[in-house]
């Protein structure tokens, strides 16, 4: 029944963030960031079961398929939207929260070679626009929207903007919200 409810949640989500989604029936067959979603979610939990093999193959399978690549080893919350999608790359260990939309070629990459936490966390409410790296152990606050082609190297504070390379942080203001929505459109930092 979960599996079911969470379907219906994001095929929602989708239809919210993209204004070109016309029906449900039309997001759940032609939306390749949502089937990479779906993968990984069973992805994942054959990696938590212990089925590490298997899961890779499910996301590399995916990855040929979508052009997505989500490590069934990252933490991905609910509602969570993938825009476009073609080269989006999350790593292993990438946490990523409730409500974060990323646009295409976002990478959330790793830093490093060790063992231990390598790749971003992701808070709440995050957009990435496209084309944006987040690299390395670091933390992205809630409800901060990255701008197109920015380089994140450093942990970004709740509420913030960020572009450039390497990437600075701004507060955000009022104004972002895109004709009174919550949804913010990262383009408008370019």
């Amino acid at each position: 029944m979960a599996f079911f409810s969470r379907t219906r949640e994001d095929i929602a989500n989708a239809r919210k963030h993209d204004p070109a989604a016309r029906s449900a029936f039309e997001v759940s067959v032609a939306y390749s960031g949502l089937h990479a979603v779906w993968s990984y979610r069973v992805a994942h939990r054959m990696w938590r079961a212990g089925l590490k093999t298997p899961a890779r193959f499910l996301s590399q399978f995916t990855r040929f398929l979508t052009g997505i690549e989500i490590h069934p080893g990252a933490t991905i919350g609910r509602r969570f939207f993938i825009d476009h999608g073609m080269g989006v790359v999350i790593g292993e260990t990438a946490w990523v929260g409730d409500d974060v939309l990323l646009y295409h070629g976002v990478t959330l990459g790793g830093r490093g070679s060790g063992h231990g936490k390598r790749h971003p966390t992701i808070e709440s409410g995050v957009t990435i626009g496209a084309g944006a790296k987040v690299l390395g152990a670091i933390t992205i606050g809630t409800r901060t929207v990255i701008g197109a082609n920015a380089v994140v190297v450093h942990d970004a504070p709740a509420d913030s903007v960020l572009t450039g390379v390497p990437a600075r942080a701004r507060p955000r203001s009022g104004h972002e919200a895109i004709a009174g929505d919550e949804w913010i459109d990262p383009a408008i930092y370019i």
